[in-house]
């Protein structure tokens, strides 16, 4: 499997707001184990272009991230502008 125990954890002390392993349900963690999921299913379609089930995957998550990353522009900015800058997210 390609997302691994170690890898979540990873994201999570180096994204997480509290920047610790088990800090999983921070806004800033949750977005950054979506966008780890989006460049890897990216990758997929592009090898299987018609894969309509992952990229209906693919757009769930984006949706999702949208959403969180909407939540936290809206209660903290400056949460929101770091974690546009650490995962390079443009917006």
């Amino acid at each position: 499997m390609y997302l691994t125990t170690e890898i979540k954890q990873d994201l999570f002390k180096k994204h997480g707001y509290g920047k610790k392993k088990e800090e999983t349900g921070s806004p800033e963690a949750q977005i950054s184990l979506f966008t780890h999921r989006i460049n890897h299913l990216t990758q997929h379609l592009k090898q299987n272009k018609k894969d309509f089930s992952t990229q209906q995957g693919l757009m769930k998550l984006v949706g999702k991230r949208k959403k969180l990353l909407n939540y936290l522009q809206k209660t903290n900015i400056e949460r929101y502008r770091s974690i546009l800058s650490e995962l390079e997210l443009r917006k």
